[in-house]
């Protein structure tokens, strides 16, 4: 992947690495242990209310100004001047851009609790920020058969401002009307649409920046197919179970992925038929 040079300016990046959480005044910080995150079937957003503000830091090392950062602050730039531009031209209105944390362990939101490392790469809504500890790249690789090549690791950033993306257009708010009708499987729609919009970036970053060198797609679609909730789930217990998933089988993934990067329409007509489709349509697995 091309990403230096591009000339676009840095995302908003907090790199909380050497920082830890610790209590505040005398209170205890709420640690919540969540086994499975973003990739892994977890939904955080149940806990904000219960746990709104996090704690304070604590440093625990030097800052770190590594390769990780600047590629970090390099996507997130390039996602920000994407969606900048597609929001001017599909009347959204005004991009607001998000920022990104990394953090190592554990990390203090604001809004959707304190989470470990185990969640994976998470977008918290009421912060309006993406989390990401860089080590979940390594797990993706040696634990799930994913990529952990740059793309790859775009895609996953993109996959999060994704949500972001449809926190900003009221998906969000959108999908809880879904809930009960569909219960769990309601949070596919936004996951598919992350996805979905994940494709897009790529398609206008390729277009506008020139970003995609070869076997880079190639990568990407390894790491959709292996976080897909079928091949998770027969990973970890040996069999499929459709009304469990929360972020849509791996053919769903791979599908939504590539139909943004081959078509980047943003428009609302496109968006808003994740949510009047029926659920089948969108994943196979779920008819």
């Amino acid at each position: 992947m091309r990403w230096q040079g591009s000339g676009v300016e840095g995302g908003d990046v907090e790199d909380r690495r050497n920082m830890r959480p610790v209590a505040v005044g005398g209170g205890i910080v709420g640690v919540i242990i969540v086994l499975v995150g973003a990739y892994f079937g977890a939904d955080l957003r149940p806990l904000a209310k219960q746990f709104e503000g996090g704690g304070k830091m604590e440093q625990v090392g030097p800052p770190v100004n590594d390769e990780t950062l600047k590629f970090s602050k390099a996507v997130m730039g390039l996602n920000n001047a994407i969606w900048t531009e597609q929001f001017r031209q599909n009347g959204y209105g005004v991009f607001e851009k998000p920022t990104m944390v990394l953090f190592a362990e554990q990390v203090s939101t604001g809004g959707c609790g304190t989470a470990p490392s185990a969640v994976g790469p998470f977008y918290c809504p009421a912060d309006k920020k993406v989390y990401l500890d860089p080590t979940f790249f390594n797990e993706l690789e040696r634990t799930l058969g994913g990529s952990k090549a740059e793309f790859s690791q775009a895609y996953v950033i993109a996959h999060e401002v994704g949500h972001h993306v449809q926190n900003l257009l009221g998906y969000n708010a959108l999908e809880k009307k879904f809930q009960s009708r569909e219960g769990k499987n309601a949070t596919v729609r936004l996951e598919l649409q992350a996805d979905y919009l994940a494709g897009v970036w790529a398609h206008h970053s390729q277009q506008q920046y020139d970003i995609l060198e070869q076997g880079d797609v190639e990568e990407a679609i390894k790491s959709a197919k292996s976080i897909g909730d079928d091949r998770i789930q027969k990973k970890s217990q040996g069999w499929v179970s459709p009304e469990g998933f929360t972020h849509g089988s791996s053919e769903a993934r791979v599908r939504w992925f590539n139909d943004g990067l081959k078509s980047g329409d943003a428009s609302k007509r496109k968006l808003d038929a994740f949510f009047n489709s029926e659920l089948g349509k969108l994943d196979p697995l779920l008819r």
